[in-house]
């Protein structure tokens, strides 16, 4: 007897579907999300407590005002619009220095790394650069450019460009030479090389270094406002010290800070979610 079936047997054969596995979250998924949100929380109630004890054991509000001192000067400036002007002047100062610089950067460093001789050559004069503090450049800047807004852009500028440009040309040093010459020799000209290869060798450097410098651009922000500025978080800064407002000054400190923080966590999650194709040949993930 045949064991095969014929087509007329698997006609009147009855299909029964299968159900469908739930689709379920991992359960220590959630305990993590858990954990770290509880942490997170944790870590607040922690700092606040601590802020609050250490400005009644000063017992100078006037010098060191507590979280409640600090939030009704928030909400202060929020309520005549001093704070929102002040945290978009800077935010665009440090966006627009931050992109400059990381974009002459990034130029820099692809063809300062496209000669091993040349990187090398050029290498320790941009690491002096990145050690030269943009303090340092005050003097000379504001003779230069004035008190105008070009002056503050360029010190965000400066401190962000010299560790963009030096780790662009660790990563375009690291670039396998096999692969360059494979381009070459399929055609490809020296940009089209630079483009198309050593640039994407390269963004996992160009990453690390970019974020470094998001945080130079914030804490050079504040100095760079000194310049004679109208308006940003910096000017609170200067502002609050000269009339002895303490908790405008605190103020200024926080949003920075919680600017910064938000900054940076976007700045993660555009890295994770577009440098996913990059992951081939070197890890972008970032934390």
């Amino acid at each position: 007897m045949s064991t095969i079936a014929s087509p007329e047997e698997d006609l009147r054969t009855p299909v029964v579907a299968r159900p469908r596995p739930a689709v379920r979250v991992p359960s220590d998924a959630l305990a993590r999300a858990a954990r770290r949100t509880g942490l997170t929380l944790g870590s607040l109630v922690v700092l606040v407590a601590a802020w609050e004890w250490g400005s009644r054991a000063y017992d100078v509000p006037f010098l060191f005002p507590g979280p409640l001192a600090v939030a009704e000067s928030l909400a202060d400036n929020l309520a005549d619009g001093t704070l929102a002007a002040s945290t978009g002047a800077s935010l665009w100062r440090i966006v627009a220095g931050f992109v400059l610089g990381s974009v002459a950067g990034v130029v820099v460093g692809l063809v300062l790394g496209a000669s091993r001789v040349a990187s090398g050559m050029a290498a320790p004069f941009v690491t002096f650069f990145r050690f030269v503090p943009p303090l340092a450049w005050f003097g000379p800047v504001l003779v230069w450019f004035g008190a105008g807004e070009t002056s503050k852009v360029l010190l965000i500028v400066y401190t962000s460009l010299f560790v963009v440009a030096l780790n662009t040309i660790e990563g375009s040093t690291k670039l396998p030479q096999d692969l360059s010459r494979m381009a070459g020799v399929a055609g490809a000209s020296w940009w089209q090389r630079m483009f198309w290869v050593t640039l994407p060798a390269s963004v996992p450097y160009i990453v690390a270094g970019a974020r470094v410098a998001l945080g130079n651009a914030f804490m050079t922000v504040v100095s760079a406002e000194m310049l004679g500025a109208s308006a940003g978080l910096g000017v609170m800064v200067n502002n609050g010290m000269t009339s002895t407002n303490v908790p405008d000054v605190f103020t200024a400190i926080l949003v920075l800070g919680v600017a910064g923080l938000v900054c940076d966590r976007l700045f993660v999650l555009a890295v994770n979610t577009f440098g996913r194709r990059f992951r081939g040949q070197q890890t972008v993930d970032v934390a």
